[in-house]
Parts: C-alpha cells; structure tokens; sequence
C-alpha cells in the first residue's frame, strides 16, 4: 500500500542546507518533520560529485556548520570524501537517522487551498502532507549538458563531472574535456598524467589564483579538541577576512586590479609559451566569474600531450568532436564540466502553488524571492539557497545558518497565530526586496567586469549571488517581518443548524451583513500591507 504521512515540516534534500535545516528543527524542539531525499545517502553536492581531486575552494573550518565544529579535518582545503564523511557524522550526531527517508524523489508538490498544507508525492508511491515545506535541494543539484549536435550518435564514454563514471577506462585515450570552470580545474591536472591526449573546449578562460592548501598538523588537531575555542578563533578569522573583501566586488571593482595582477603572474610561472598565456588569459576583470584556486592547473595545461582550444564544442561528428572555431580533434571520450541549473532549477517544475501554476511558470520571466526565502502565492513554502544568497568569495554555509534563523522564526509565527494558518509572502514586499537587490547590483564586479557568467540568468539578470556581507543578510534574515506576509486561515466549518436556525434561513437577510469585513480564509488573505522597511533595510 502506498505510504501515507502527515508531518509539520517536510524538508526536501540532505546535502548541507537539508541537514541543517534538519538539525535546527531538532534544536527547536520539533520532532514532527521528515527528510525527502532522492539518492540512497546523504550528502547532496558531496555525494553526487565525485570525481578525480573533487574538494572545497572555501577553507574547511569555514566550510562546516558553527554548531558542529570538526576539529579533525585533514587539510585546510578538505576533499569531497571528508566532507561528506562530516555529513553523514552530523547525521548521526544530531538524531537524525529517524527522520531521513531515503530513495523518496520528490515528483509533485502541490498546496491545499482548502486544508492549508502541501500534498507532497515521490517516485516510490508515497504521499506527504505537511503543514510546511523547506526546499533544500540546492541549485548545483541537476548537471547542466549542452545539446550538441551528433552528441547522441558518439561511439564512445560521454559524462558529466556530476555524474562521473567509474568504470570509464581513461588510461591512454583520447579524452576531451568541455568546460574550464571549478570541477574542470580538478579534473584536468588529476587525469593529465594517464590519458593519451587531452583536448580542452574552452569558452572562457577563468582566473587562477593559487590554492593556500596544505596538510593540518596533528598538534593543531589536538589542539582544536582539547581547547575547542581555538577552532571558533580559526574559523572567525578565516570568516573576517573575507567579509573585509566584499566591498572590493560590490561596490569598488576597482580595487581587485591587485589580485588581478596576482593571478597573471601566478600564470607567468608555469605557462611559459607566450601563445598559450594569450589563450589562458581572461578579458574580464577578475571576480565577474568565480576566482578558482589551483597549483596544479596550469602545469597540467603546459603539457605535450594537452591541447587547448578557445573555443566551445559545436558539434560531434562520429569520434570527431568539433570546435566553434572549426578546430578539429579525435576523441574516444567525452566529459562535460558544463556546470548546473542554477537559474532554471528543474524542482521548480515541481511546485504548485496556490493559484495552481508551478513555480517554474511563476519564474518565467526571472527568478526572485523575498530575503532569498519565500515566493507570492507559495505559502508556507520556503526554499534555502534560493534567489540571490550566493556568494563570490565565502562560504555558503554562513547563509544557510542565516535562512536557518529565519525558518525558525517563521515558524514561530506560525505557532502564536495559531490552527491551520499559513504566511504568504506580498507581492508588493517581494518586489521592492527585489528591486532593492538589483539595484545594488548594478555596481558589482559580477555586472560591471564584462563577463557573461552562470550568476546571469536568460535575461542578463543577476540572481544568484548577494550584493553585500554575510554579516548584513544575517541581519536581514534574523525573523520575520509579518507586515510583509498576508495572513490565510482555512475557512471555518459551518455548524449543524438547528431547527429554527432553519426556518430563519429562509427569511430576507435584509440588513444582515454578509460577512465581516476583512475576515480571513484560504480565498482572502488579511494582514498589514507591507511597509517601508524592506527598501530601507537592503538600500545599503
């Protein structure tokens, strides 16, 4: 029989944002909710990528959660294999195995209007209900592959660094790599070695800057367990540092003309061909795409049996693969390091609203929430790591404990309201978040560096990444702000009439009103309009 559950909270994946979503419930006391995740294991990200030198860009005691503090990670930049073993370890020591239901792929979720909550249904038959949903399924969760023509038709392995296949023999063939971002800069120097000839599509060269890693001591580990303090100090700094880089991306992209010049000579010292230096260096100013770290990308680039192209892949012709700039070589393996769906998020197919159209209807036109959380017409619905919250140069874990608060408080709003309620964000709230948020964008380095990068979405706009410090969305995110929220009660059920309720029921009702004005239910939301306060708050 299919399985049927209601629950307060449903949580939708178990990567970070899922499992700290998961913990913070915990904390509150909450014991009612459950974890939806497709795969077999935790992880999210961590667990899907896998590939060859797959590891963090952001230092690995900023990279983990400030109420689960490890102070056994082995470097100061942790591979995939760590990081998902710090998972599955939060997992185990918050509880919250019971509460995990594997193998449950979310396929629809639509919102009652009549009973207040959401109808969530899975792959494998069974059907939720709750009062609440967190989405948490990340925005690097879905590979992005581009439709190349003849790709279908390739004799031999094709797969994306997401989706990494084992089994894939790589050793002396001919491998081409599509794509020069975060995952290709690991994959290319770790498979350089053993392939026969490694042919690289490159739209856009990335800046390199060089990764600061190395093995953390055993002393220093000894130290953050017996005196745990001293990890909050390391972690602060590292946290300190990069809050003090924010203005040099958002408001004063002049100021990166430095590091700019850093990364050149980082370049300098192993390209030496003067014809690939001109290949590897980027037109844009640095910070408008990603800065990625690597000491071993460049060096891998500058081997005999390593070819770049400057150009993308436009088509494949048998075992041939062919550039845009008509460049031709002949592979027997394809992989794609094309990135996500990151501003066309496929669960966004997935939910339907109140007015029965899906969020990825709702978003046609450009992603856009209300403080990176909650969308009109979505009531009781929020999503973490939603429009807006990236980040170009600190750890993501800091906005997901930010969104974390806000889940919290908005829940407990939910509790003093009281019976079946749920919060809808006002449109007229969300706009001028929004608006707010792009006009501080526009003097970022991530809209003025004259790049086309993954933040941008169909229409030029930028809906990724946030335009200011970690410190400051805190803030933004610390409760919720009910004026910015219409308030929807279930319609109350009418009582048995009695007899003469009856007979009264069918005189005129002349002079009597026929309802009061202004009275809630799931057809006609009440609450205070929104204010002023969200354009002040992120005018910056």
């Amino acid at each position: 029989m299919a399985q049927h559950e209601h629950v307060r909270v449903a949580v939708i994946g178990s990567g970070f944002g899922g499992l700290g979503a998961a913990v913070r419930l915990r904390r509150e006391g909450m014991t009612d909710f459950v974890v939806l995740e497709r795969a077999d294991s935790v992880g999210g990200t961590w667990r899907d990528n896998s590939y060859p030198g797959c590891a963090c860009d952001v230092p690995s005691h900023l990279y983990s959660f400030s109420f689960a503090p490890n102070p056994e990670w082995p470097r100061t930049f942790s591979g995939q294999e760590h990081i998902r073993a710090y998972l599955e370890h939060v997992a185990d020591t918050f509880g919250l195995r019971p509460h995990l239901r594997f193998n449950h792929e979310v396929t629809i979720m639509r919102w009652d209007r009549d009973e207040l909550h959401w109808v969530i249904e899975t792959a494998n038959g069974a059907t939720f209900t709750a009062d609440f949903v967190v989405s948490a399924s990340g925005p690097l969760s879905d590979p992005k592959t581009p439709d190349i023509p003849g790709l279908a038709d390739f004799p031999g392995k094709v797969f994306h660094s997401a989706r990494w296949d084992h089994d894939a023999e790589l050793a002396g063939k001919r491998v081409a790599m599509v794509g020069t971002g975060a995952s290709a800069i690991q994959i290319v120097p770790e498979i350089q070695p053993e392939v026969g000839r490694l042919t690289l599509f490159q739209r856009t060269p990335p800046w390199v800057m060089p990764r600061m890693d190395r093995k953390i001591s055993g002393a220093e580990r000894l130290l953050h367990r017996a005196v745990p303090v001293t990890g909050t100090i390391r972690r602060g700094l590292l946290w300190g540092i990069r809050e003090l880089q924010v203005s040099a991306f958002t408001k004063h992209p002049g100021e990166l003309g430095l590091v700019e010049k850093m990364a050149r000579a980082n370049m300098a010292r192993s390209i030496k061909d003067p014809e690939l230096r001109a290949k590897l260096t980027p037109s844009y100013r640095i910070g408008c795409k990603r800065i990625l770290l690597s000491n071993t990308y460049y060096p891998a680039l500058a081997q005999p049996n390593v070819d770049v192209v400057a150009s993308g892949l436009a088509e494949v012709r048998g075992s041939t693969v062919v550039a845009s700039d008509g460049t031709e070589a002949e592979v027997d393996a394809i992989i794609f390091g094309t990135g996500f769906h990151v501003t066309d998020m496929p669960i966004a197919e997935r939910v339907v609203g109140a007015d029965g159209i899906t969020l990825a209807e709702h978003w046609k036109d450009g992603v856009q929430s209300l403080r990176g959380a909650t969308v009109s017409g979505f009531p009781n619905w929020m999503t973490v790591i939603g429009p807006n919250t990236g980040l170009g140069n600190s750890s993501m874990i800091l906005m997901i404990e930010s969104q974390l608060n806000y889940m919290a408080d908005y829940l407990r709003q939910l509790n003093v309201l009281g019976g079946r309620v749920a919060l809808d964000a006002r449109p007229s709230a969300l706009g001028v978040w929004n608006r707010r948020v792009q006009e501080r964008m526009k003097r970022t380095v991530w809209n003025t560096g004259g790049c086309n990068s993954w933040y941008l979405d169909a229409n030029g706009r930028n809906t990724t990444v946030w335009p200011g410090t970690t410190a400051e969305f805190r803030r933004l995110t610390r409760s919720v702000d009910l004026s910015e929220y219409a308030v929807v009660r279930a319609p109350k059920q009418p009582a048995a009439p009695t007899a003469g309720q009856q007979r009264g029921a069918q005189e005129p009702a002349i002079g009597k009103a026929a309802g009061k004005a202004g009275e809630e239910s799931a057809g006609q939301p009440a609450g205070k309009s929104a204010g002023k306060s969200v354009a002040e708050e992120v005018a910056g």
